[in-house]
C-alpha cells in the first residue's frame, strides 16, 4: 500500500475511533446525538494531526520518550485549538480530549509495532528460505 493510501486509511480509522469514543462519552453523560458537523470538524483535526506527525517524524531523536512527548504534545495542541475554534469544550471537557488523544496515539503505536513485527517475521522467513536454498545448491 502506498504512503498516500496508508495515510488516508489512518486518518479515517482515527476519525472513526474518535467518533466511537465520543459516542461512548455522550452515552455516559446522557447525550442523545452527535451533530454531523462534528464529524467534519474531527476529520479536519485528524488531517492536521497526521500532516503534523509526518513533519515531526523528520526530526528523529535517540530518545523514544521524547518523540512520544513531542507527538502527544502536538496532538493535544491541535485538539485544544480545534476545541476553541469549534467550541467543543462546551460539551466535552478538555481532560477527555487529552485522554482520547493519548489512548488513540498509543493504540496507533501498538498497531505499528504489531505490523512491523509481522513484516520482520516474514522477512526472516524469506531470508531463512533463501539461505536454505543457497546451502542446497552448493552441496
Amino acid at each position: 500500500m502506498n504512503k498516500i493510501k496508508r495515510t488516508i486509511m489512518y486518518i479515517m480509522v482515527t476519525t472513526g475511533t474518535t467518533l466511537m469514543l465520543l459516542a461512548v462519552f455522550a452515552v455516559i453523560i446522557g447525550g442523545k446525538s452527535i451533530y454531523i458537523n462534528t464529524f467534519f470538524e474531527i476529520l479536519a483535526a485528524n488531517i492536521v494531526i497526521y500532516l503534523g506527525l509526518i513533519l515531526t517524524k523528520k526530526f528523529e531523536s535517540s530518545y523514544a520518550i521524547l518523540e512520544f512527548l513531542l507527538d502527544v504534545s502536538y496532538i493535544v495542541v491541535v485538539l485544544v485549538v480545534f476545541g476553541l475554534i469549534f467550541d467543543w469544550f462546551s460539551s466535552v471537557p478538555i481532560w477527555y480530549l487529552v485522554i482520547m488523544a493519548v489512548v488513540i496515539y498509543a493504540f496507533g503505536i501498538f498497531i505499528n509495532i504489531v505490523r512491523i513485527r509481522k513484516e520482520a517475521d516474514e522477512l526472516n522467513k524469506l531470508l531463512q528460505k533463501h539461505k536454505n536454498k543457497k546451502i542446497n545448491t552448493v552441496i
